[in-house]
């Protein structure tokens, strides 16, 4: 399978301390729960971040809770962090760190749905001390628009203790904060500050937007779908405007993934041109099909 989805030349580049075999990769959200690495590498991303990972269980929000809006070339939704709980992936990515020809694998980890706000730190500290050991490197992601509270952890004041206390308990792994899109430049600049201040390791940009503007589809449509974060090609103009913000702030050495609206070979030249180390993607592999990242990285191989 690896020998049809590998690329013409060599496009392995060194980020994070870490060899990627492609600058493209899978972003969080397709496979919860570390169960289908091996497949979707075969299918030529270079890494593939599993999860979000919650210290609990959790079944995440009442279906219906994705959908497709066809003429956006977008998804929307609101899956609610559902997986089995950062304990119960600790087999799969042990497993996983066995494997002799294995793909970069990063955990995302995010605050279980019964926690409070005010008790996020000790959740996320559980799933750190639980999965970080076995991560290629870790995210938090404060982010998502579909869990009550999570994305005001971005603001400063509540981001410094979370990411500083995740720090202190992942050990030597790489550890980078995810980012929401409907951030201000202003606040983006502040995260990108902290993020050096604490010595992160990078930066993601971005999640799904709460933005339901110059959709193609029906307003009907839209409405009808109702509340979750749109992904896909409507975000592409603003997460690659906040990679710009952030490479314009941050030191060469802090690490900026980009994802968002990437969909081609292009966009990923594109992404990384403007200062990105690493790129992901997620939607367009609805529309694409299986044969998408083979076609990306030939795309960069021409």
């Amino acid at each position: 399978m690896r020998a049809c989805t590998r690329p013409r030349r060599d496009l392995s580049v060194n980020a994070l301390g870490l060899t990627f075999s492609t600058p493209f990769g899978l972003a969080a959200g397709f496979d919860k729960d570390a169960k289908y690495v091996k497949g979707l590498a075969n299918l030529g991303f270079g890494h593939v971040e599993i999860g979000t990972l919650t210290a609990q269980a959790q079944p995440g929000n009442d279906k219906p809770r994705m959908f497709r809006l066809v003429e956006d070339f977008a998804v929307v939704n609101r899956m609610g962090f559902n997986n089995g709980g950062a304990a119960d992936a600790v087999a799969r990515l042990t497993a996983i760190r066995r494997w002799k020809h294995r793909p970069i694998v990063g955990v995302n980890i995010g605050k279980s749905r019964v926690v409070a706000v005010e008790d996020a730190i000790a959740d996320y500290v559980t799933s750190t001390t639980l999965v970080a050991p076995l991560a290629d490197y870790l995210v938090v992601n404060v982010s998502s628009p579909n869990t009550p509270g999570l994305r005001g952890l971005q603001e400063i004041d509540q981001l410094r203790p979370l990411l500083s206390a995740v720090k202190e308990n992942c050990g030597s792994t790489p550890l980078l904060v995810k980012i929401a899109p409907d951030l201000t430049d202003d606040e983006i600049i502040k995260v990108t500050r902290l993020a050096t201040e604490l010595q992160l390791d990078g930066i993601i940009a971005t999640n799904t937007t709460l933005s339901r503007e110059g959709l193609r589809s029906s307003s009907a449509r839209v409405e009808a779908i109702g509340a979750g974060g749109l992904s896909g090609r409507p975000l592409k103009a603003r997460s690659l405007d906040v990679l710009r913000v952030i490479a314009a702030h941050a030191p060469v050495e802090l690490c900026i993934i980009s994802v968002g609206g990437v969909e081609t070979a292009d966009d990923v030249k594109q992404r990384l041109g403007a200062g990105a180390h690493l790129v992901q993607g997620y939607s367009a592999f609805v529309y694409w099909g299986p044969g998408w990242a083979r076609s990306i990285n030939r795309g960069l191989s021409a």
